[in-house]
Parts: C-alpha cells; structure tokens; sequence
C-alpha cells in the first residue's frame, strides 16, 4: 500500500530548507543531503527513512512517531511507511526535524 503523491510532496516540502539537495538514492528513490550529511531518503510514496541520534531514535520509536528501520532495526534510522496522509505529513515532520539537527552540526 502507499500514498499516491507523497514522494512529490516530501520533495515540496524539503525544497524549502535552504541548502538540502536531492540525488538519486542507491537504493532507489530520492536522498535528501545537507552537505554530506544525509536528511533522509524516500522510496516512492511507500517507505521514508531517516537518521537520528540513537537516543532521539529511541525516543522517536518508543512515542510510536516512527519505527526501528526496516533492514538495521539496532540503528539510528527510523523507517516511516506511507498507508495513509497522515503518514506522509508525520514523515515531513521527522524529516525537517532530522534537517534541524544536521544544520545545528554544521554551525
């Protein structure tokens, strides 16, 4: 199942952080960078994952905002799937909020 649009919505969304770029992911699907720091990656309208610190992950897992990451669940990423337009909007959140930690390192 997946949200028809969600990719192209994130893609909006991100567009307004200054400095994020996009690139092609390895995996497939579209990865968002703040220089070399990954933001995050969506796999289209079906699955985003995003990075934390493991104790903001942990947090992020445990209030039930997102799930451990689907393939390295002991990791920092969080996976969120998109079923629904709420998740989609939930995965914006996490992704500017991973955005604000990153651009915080840089400073």
């Amino acid at each position: 199942m997946s949200v028809s649009g969600a990719a192209k919505k994130i893609e909006t969304a991100l567009q307004s952080c200054p400095g994020i770029t996009s690139q092609p992911h390895r995996y497939g699907g579209t990865e968002y960078r703040l220089g070399r720091r990954e933001i995050g990656h969506v796999h289209p309208d079906r699955l985003v994952d995003i990075p934390f610190p493991k104790s903001i992950r942990n947090e992020l897992v445990a209030s039930g905002r997102a799930e451990p990451h689907h393939i390295l669940p002991e990791s920092g990423w969080v996976s969120i799937h998109l079923h629904h337009p709420s998740d989609v909007d939930r995965a914006i959140e996490l992704l500017l909020y991973s955005f604000d930690i990153a651009n915080r390192k840089s400073l």
